[in-house]
């Protein structure tokens, strides 16, 4: 059995970075802004809008389109509940200088998204312009002294992470990818659509990068790799199928990965995103199951089998060499 401490020595970390900062106040209200309101961008700002009523003091959105932050101004603030029986955050329009006043930053810029109807893997198509995106608030961020949280959401979300931990020069806790809740939500959507699968609801787990080298596990405690493989590989390709039925896959992402993962995260509570497990010349951010602790992030370090750890060491050393 191995741990996942391991990954990161065999990969030559002399000395890992130690997340030993907490970049929020845990169940207390925060100022919240969210960069770029396309499709994901909106649909993360709806579900944070509805769901973060405890946690989230206000939303400022910022967007190069003038006209849709006016327009999502006005629409989300006639979003409420009648004769005040629950408050919702208010939403307000926030200018490129000042995204960073605030102690949570949501990223949802992206350039390039393929077209309907492109094969393969569409996330790591976007690498290239998406970096050298959130490189200049990257920059943003270290001129203005951020001292919250990075909620990094656009694709492909970890090694992306990795360019703003470059960037900014931030501590790598207050840095985090929001990628692998959807990928464990497709997975539990498999599992209850086929029996064989059934395990992963009550003991299966998720690691790895929302792409191609993810990792599902069927079970922790009875690992099985055939089986794992194949929920894999339909997790994977789930969003391919919402496409290929001619429509872009991200609701469920937005949701999953980013409105309800970072909700969590303000909360204390278990969740899955991307830490960084690196000295800050050879490492990567790895998607795993963790939660916010007052001494900053930390997660779920199982005894793992030794064919599942062979995969997540594999995801991990492609994300260390990725550059």
């Amino acid at each position: 059995m191995r741990k996942i401490e391991e990954l990161w020595k065999e990969a030559g970390v002399q000395q890992v970075k130690k997340l030993d900062r907490c970049p929020v106040r845990l169940n207390q209200k925060h100022r919240i802004n969210v960069l770029a309101l396309g499709d994901v961008g909106m649909t993360v700002l709806l579900g944070l809008k509805l769901l973060g009523g405890d946690v989230i003091e206000r939303i400022g959105i910022c967007d190069i389109n003038k006209a849709n932050v006016e327009r999502l101004e006005r629409e989300m603030n006639q979003i409420r509940y009648p004769f005040g029986l629950a408050d919702m955050p208010k939403v307000y329009a926030v200018e490129e200088e000042k995204l960073f006043d605030c102690d949570v930053v949501v990223f949802c810029a992206s350039k390039g998204i393929p077209p309907i109807g492109v094969k393969g893997d569409v996330r790591m198509a976007q690498l290239e312009a998406n970096r050298e995106i959130i490189a200049h608030y990257g920059a943003l961020a270290k001129k203005a002294d951020f001292q919250g949280l990075m909620c990094v959401v656009s694709d492909p979300v970890d090694p992306l992470c990795r360019a703003f931990l470059d960037a900014s020069g931030l501590h790598p806790a207050q840095i985090q990818g929001y990628g692998l809740g959807v990928m464990n939500a497709r997975a539990c959507y498999y599992a209850e659509k086929d029996p064989r699968f059934a395990d992963y609801l009550e003991e299966g787990r998720a690691f790895g990068p929302h792409g191609g080298d993810l990792v599902i596990a069927n079970s922790i405690s009875a690992y099985d790799e055939a089986l794992s493989r194949e929920l894999t590989e339909l997790t994977v390709n789930a969003n391919m199928e919402v496409r290929e039925l001619g429509y872009k896959p991200y609701i469920a992402p937005a949701v999953s990965s980013a409105a309800v993962s970072i909700l969590l995260t303000l909360r204390g509570d278990w969740h899955y995103g991307s830490l960084y497990l690196g000295d800050g010349e050879t490492g990567a951010f790895l998607g795993i199951k963790n939660r916010m602790t007052s001494a900053g992030p930390v997660y779920e370090d199982l005894k793992l089998p030794e064919a599942l750890y062979a995969r997540i060491k594999n995801a991990y050393d492609n994300l260390c060499n990725l550059k």
